[in-house]
């Protein structure tokens, strides 16, 4: 184990057709670990994300099993390879569920159905085109959060993600979420501008799906991380198993706390952060939110290399 490396795994918006396509025909643990996704799923998921419909995979109940998958061959792919074991792990909402996967504290099996199920219950909670989402860039968290509170008018809107200093994401119904793009804009925001999604994660409008996910996260059989993992809503390690699983429930409807997550595992002692899933979302984030920072891929054989000979 090395104590200055941090693995982070990625959340939704990460995922695109053709992904790992490469590594996937060099290593047969890539496709080993589809198939294990597959059995669990009772489709074949390997197929839904090289050859599409891309529509299908941007369904928010596939889209999430996908990245999970993908993200956990690559680090079954690292390990195989004789990659270092991380001091740390963290993920960016779903992200959060690869970690917990990396972790041993769920099986890849269980944790697949389960993101499936928390993608239909979040689809379920907002009905399409009633909720929205924004990024907001270049503006104080202040003062995104005073657009948010004036723009409410007894709607929800609220920031959901800080995901670097001068980037906030914003959500809620989407009248509020237009209102608040302009409070945005009037307080000299650079750029406001609504997210091509179909649910507006983390934010008070999601508490029906996690009151109705609860059931799910108790029936699986969760076992302690074997890696400290920095959570989404406390920017922390939990004390205890307990606090583990509410926090993952909390996380539907409370702001994912990236900016402060990265500073946590940098106030640690980690500061060679993985990016390990398919994009490279996380590494633009990464170097804005604590000093000294670094962040290495996976998502590409040259990408792959490149990591494995730096973080030797």
């Amino acid at each position: 184990m090395s104590a200055s490396l941090a693995f982070v795994f990625p959340g939704q918006g990460s995922q695109s057709l053709g992904m790992l396509a490469e590594l996937g025909a060099e290593h047969p643990v890539v496709l080993e670990t589809f198939k294990e996704a597959s059995d669990a799923l009772g489709y074949d998921l390997w197929a839904l994300t090289q050859q599409g419909p891309e529509e299908q995979l941007n369904q928010t109940d596939k889209t999430q099993p996908a990245i999970l998958t993908a993200s956990i061959a690559l680090w079954r792919l690292w390990l195989a390879q004789g990659g270092e074991r991380p001091a740390y792990v963290a993920g960016h909402s779903l992200g959060e569920y690869s970690a917990l996967v990396a972790a041993g504290s769920l099986s890849l099996g269980d944790a697949v159905k389960l993101v499936e199920t928390r993608g239909k219950l979040m689809q379920e909670a907002v009905p399409a085109g009633q909720g929205a989402m924004a990024a907001i860039l270049g503006l104080e968290d202040a003062d995104v959060l005073a657009a948010c509170a004036e723009a409410g008018q007894g709607e929800v809107v609220s920031a959901v993600n800080f995901n670097s200093p001068g980037q906030v994401v914003i959500a809620g119904a989407k009248a509020a979420v237009e209102r608040a793009i302009e409070g945005c804009k009037a307080r000299g925001a650079k750029r406001a501008m609504p997210l091509p999604v179909s649910v507006p994660s983390h934010c008070e409008l999601m508490r029906p799906a996690a009151e109705r996910f609860a059931e799910s996260v108790a029936a699986i059989n969760w076992q302690a991380p074997q890696i400290p993992v920095v959570q989404n809503v406390s920017a922390a390690v939990p004390a205890d198993l307990e606090t583990l699983k509410r926090d993952l429930l909390e996380q539907l409807y409370k702001p994912v706390r990236w900016v402060e997550s990265v500073q946590t595992l940098a106030a640690k002692g980690a500061t060679n952060l993985v990016e390990c899933g398919p994009g490279k979302v996380l590494a633009g984030l990464n170097k804005r939110c604590a000093e000294g920072v670094s962040t290495s891929n996976l998502n590409t054989p040259d990408a792959f290399a490149a990591a494995r000979a730096a973080l030797a």
